[in-house]
């Protein structure tokens, strides 16, 4: 996966999160409080693999 996906994922929770606030759904608000969530570690795990394929080169 790319960043770009990883990003998209926070935004979209972030915008499921407010429409949810909006709406009084709290149901709503916890999908995309979870999606901001896997989004923010898939982008940590790509960091991270980033890194190492980084460091393996050397």
């Amino acid at each position: 996966m790319m960043k770009g996906n990883a990003r998209t994922k926070q935004l979209r929770g972030k915008m499921r999160e407010t429409v949810g606030k909006a709406l009084g759904n709290k149901s709503m608000q916890r999908a995309g409080r979870g999606e901001q969530l896997r989004g923010k570690a898939q982008e940590m795990t790509e960091r991270a693999a980033g890194q190492l394929r980084h460091r393996t080169k050397h």
